[in-house]
């Protein structure tokens, strides 16, 4: 990115149109007061930052996204909060144009086929995998993780409470992404906890694509993926990142108090209240995750 003044426009945006009681834009008011405030090191904001629901013109298009392309963003971070419909094929293309052109890319689900519209972005789409769309391809992960939830299948891993914090494991080497930067230097160690995560991988035709953070169930034990990264091509595309579940960055995952939809029936845990100091390491993944994502 150029030393100039002009701060990184970024679009926050999910794929419902907003109703009250579900995941709309509103419930990521933290972090989009978080990149706003943001500072260069020349003291002016890092990012101007947009954040909308989706919504449908007569064809059934998004306005913003089915155009994304022609609009002055530099990223767009989407919170795929659909159960299968939550993108037109223009919508998708439009997307796809965008990252083409270098714009960056930030998709992010969750469990079993919550967010599953996402599959058909061009790349991207192909690291996600759900329930009935692009399961996993190794078959012995296409089972239940969290079995307390019943009315929820896989993918479900499950790296605890919401309220909680999951420890990760940063992949060798360490990406740009998870490096923090205070005097005591190091990765970051903690992400919001989750009951049930959704599974991402790097697609086997996408050299210029790696997981870059794993995470661990506290019910099996087993590892599973929360972050892939992919790295610009030669061919223009823009960098991307492809996580495991947006309650890394949802309102009630970083503050238990902001609330959540009636339909989440989970006891929340209180980690996060007694230990807020641990959150700062999901706040300096997405000021990484801005100034990482913005075309060159």
């Amino acid at each position: 990115m150029s030393q100039s003044h002009a701060p990184i426009r970024i679009l926050l945006q999910t794929t419902i149109p907003h109703i009250a009681d579900d995941w709309h834009i509103g419930r990521f008011a933290l972090l989009r007061e978080h990149l706003a405030a943001l500072r260069a090191e020349t003291g002016h904001a890092l990012c101007a930052v947009t954040a909308r629901d989706r919504a449908a013109d007569a064809q059934g298009n998004d306005p913003v996204l089915s155009k994304l392309d022609e609009l002055p963003f530099d990223e767009l971070w989407l919170f795929a909060v659909d159960t299968g419909d939550g993108l037109s094929e223009q919508d998708c293309a439009g997307i796809t144009r965008f990252r083409q052109r270098g714009g960056g890319l930030f998709v992010t689900r969750d469990h079993e086929d919550l967010g599953s519209s996402v599959c058909t972005l061009g790349g991207v789409g192909a690291a996600h995998h759900f329930h009935t769309q692009n399961p996993d391809p190794d078959p012995a992960r296409c089972s239940r993780d969290d079995e307390a939830t019943t009315a929820i299948n896989w993918p479900n891993y499950h790296s605890g409470s919401n309220g909680d914090y999951q420890r990760i494991n940063a992949v060798a080497p360490a990406h740009p992404l998870l490096l923090r930067d205070d005097a005591g230097g190091g990765q970051i160690e903690f992400f919001p906890a989750h009951p049930h995560e959704g599974a991402v991988s790097a697609p086997a035709d996408a050299p210029h694509a790696r997981v870059i953070a794993t995470g661990q169930s506290k019910i099996t034990q087993r590892q599973f993926n929360l972050i892939v990264a992919f790295e610009r091509t030669a061919a223009g595309e823009g960098r991307a990142i492809a996580a495991s579940s947006f309650h890394h960055l949802v309102d009630y995952n970083w503050d238990t108090n902001a609330g959540c939809p009636s339909f989440l029936a989970e006891l929340p845990g209180d980690e996060i209240a007694r230990e807020p100091a641990r959150l700062a390491d999901i706040k300096t993944y997405v000021r990484n995750a801005a100034r990482w994502l913005a075309p060159q």
